[in-house]
């Protein structure tokens, strides 16, 4: 099967759910066929038994037939576009359920190639391109066609003679949709793809414009965006040449035709052979199939560019999950202990096969201890909870909770286990009650109150418009970095997971916001395995255990005072850290 195909047949399936609505709207659709087609016949009864009789009673009864078969032809109407648009939004909805369903269940290496704002493009622009084509284009591709056929037929039982005429035009109008229909496909997909490409910069320079202003970059950024919309117009303006060329070709063919007909069907007029109402009749077929063929080739360039719609959504799809639940999911306990392993573990990312991120790296945290990780950039710090999370699986090794493999866990009851509070938090433009019961969106108003105050953001939370109801800017952007941290560990409190990841939540505060935000975390890590990355060594000093890496491998581990005696990178670090002698460094050590 054509690539083009397979991606249609895949959309099959979200039409199928709505076959009696579809149905129906093609039972209105060969209405309004037989209605159009019903109407060339009073055409011919108009002229010869209207105006070529004299008689007025006559023509009243013709015309009176024609106002009636028009008023069914609207009714008929009305139902099939109402029923077949109204199809086209709800496949389409569902499409776009399909797909963004589909991607929250793609693991982190699917995004790291694949851009975000290509993903965007395909969820908002190729989805209205195929909402277009599902609930106008498609039923007025069949609409035309079916008249087209019925035309056709009633073409022979006017004038056989003439009718063989009209089907020597037939292939003349076949052949420039055939030639023409590819290349306006290809067209269409390389448009889309340039769409996607301004979709993308656009998102990269909103989401980043603080940097953008701050580097003084809006003249390069606006070069560069120029360069994408320019793209993005050229690869239209061929789509639409060679879509025009099709139709005005199809047009030309067809009317041409008709020219020729009516002069060897006026002469047979002339000579008596047939009637005018019968050329009338036989024009208006000749019309209906010319006009026809006009539409039919230009939904047919509208079709080729759902087909790419479909094609680039359909790929989105058929991306198969590489971190999935095993056919029969391990059960965590009615209580997790929290005890984490890594035992021989090595890891490389999809992008960089050949560089291991973590090379026989064995660790194990007890239940309730505090264990920070401390080491240069690029130590595999954030690969550790990265396969903690079951983000990626490493090639060697495994990585255990309470003793159960985590690969025979389902993700989600894995995750579940795990509360995460970042380096930069994450807060969404929604209220601060949204923002905290993000962790459990069943959670009480009353619960939510009672984790802001044990992370001690109820202070500044009270002092806000609406208080817990107040919407937050996107990102955060109306709160302090101390503000949005504190909101950061509220959600995690709330969560109430055994197991706690903390990467440097204090790192970028200052030492006000730093001393609030460190009584937060005490609360938080208290009764919990709390693995925490540590950029500065000034916040390790309360971990159970401080773990050194280099290279993806642990270098050492011990106490504070006990890695200072050792005199290693530990102590090395934290010399370029705090150079001034007589430090506490210095005397821990």
């Amino acid at each position: 099967m054509s690539s083009p195909a397979k991606s249609l047949a895949g959309l099959a399936r979200f039409l199928v759910p709505y076959r009696a609505r579809i149905a129906a709207a093609a039972l209105a659709l060969v209405v309004a066929a037989g209605c159009v087609l019903a109407l060339g016949q009073g055409v011919k009864h108009v002229v010869d038994n209207g105006f070529g009789s004299g008689d007025a009673r006559l023509l009243d009864q013709a015309l009176a037939a024609m106002v009636a078969v028009a008023a069914v032809l609207a009714v008929a109407t009305w139902f099939r576009f109402y029923l077949m648009m109204s199809t086209g939004e709800r496949v389409i909805t569902d499409l776009r359920r399909a797909v963004f369903d589909h991607i929250l269940g793609l693991e982190p290496a699917f995004f790291e190639a694949t851009r975000t704002g290509e993903v965007i493009s395909r969820l908002t622009n190729d989805t209205l391109q195929l909402q277009q084509v599902i609930g106008y284009g498609l039923s007025m591709f069949v609409r035309n066609l079916l008249m087209m056929t019925g035309a056709a037929v009633m073409l022979f039982v006017t004038s056989w003679k003439l009718a063989l005429l009209v089907l020597l035009g037939v292939p003349a109008t076949l052949v420039p949709i055939l030639l023409l229909g590819r290349r306006v496909r290809r067209l269409s997909r390389s448009s889309q793809d340039r769409v996607a490409d301004v979709s993308v910069y656009v998102d990269e320079a909103v989401h980043e414009i603080r940097t953008v202003q701050a580097y003084a970059h809006e003249d390069a950024d606006r070069r560069s965006f120029a360069y994408h919309a320019e793209a993005a117009y050229r690869a239209g303006v061929a789509r639409i040449r060679q879509k025009a060329w099709l139709i005005s070709l199809v047009m030309l063919i067809a009317f041409c035709a008709v020219a020729i007909i009516l002069w060897i069907g006026g002469h047979d007029v002339l000579e008596g052979r047939i009637t005018v109402g019968e050329l009338a009749a036989f024009v208006f077929y000749a019309s209906v199939v010319a006009s026809g063929a006009g539409t039919v080739s230009e939904v047919w360039g509208e079709l080729q560019r759902a087909a790419g719609s479909a094609e680039r959504l359909m790929e989105l799809l058929d991306t198969r999950a590489q971190i999935v639940a095993p056919p029969v999911p391990a059960v965590p306990a009615q209580r997790t202990l929290g005890a984490v392993e890594f035992d021989h573990v090595r890891f490389a990312y999809p992008a960089r096969p050949g560089i291991a991120a973590l090379e026989r790296f064995s660790l194990r945290a007890a239940p309730g201890e505090r264990l920070a990780l401390v080491g240069p950039s690029g130590a595999g710090k954030s690969t550790v909870f990265a396969l903690l999370l079951r983000f990626y699986d490493p090639q060697q090794g495994a990585v255990r909770i309470d003793g159960t493999d985590i690969r025979r866990m389902d993700p989600g009851a894995l995750r579940r286990l795990v509360a995460v509070v970042p380096q930069e938090p994450v807060i969404f433009a929604a209220s601060v009650l949204d923002n905290v019961s993000y962790a459990r969106p069943e959670a009480r108003r009353e619960e939510v109150v009672a984790a802001c105050a044990r992370a001690f953001a109820m202070e500044f939370i009270e002092r806000l418009p609406q208080g817990l109801d107040t919407v937050l800017g996107e990102r955060g952007v109306t709160l302090s970095g101390g503000q949005r941290q504190r909101l950061s560990i509220a959600r995690a409190l709330l969560a109430d997971r055994p197991i706690l990841l903390l990467d440097e939540a204090t790192s970028s505060l200052d030492a006000a916001s730093e001393r609030m935000v460190q009584q937060a975390l005490e609360a938080l890590e208290s009764g919990r395995t709390t693995l925490a990355i540590a950029h500065r060594l000034a916040t390790v000093q309360h971990a159970d255990r401080i773990v050194v890496m280099e290279r993806g491998a642990i270098v050492a581990q011990g106490t504070h005072a006990e890695l200072m005696r050792q005199d290693g990178l530990y102590a090395s670090l934290a010399r370029l850290q705090f150079l001034a002698p007589g430090s506490k460094w210095e005397r821990a050590a």
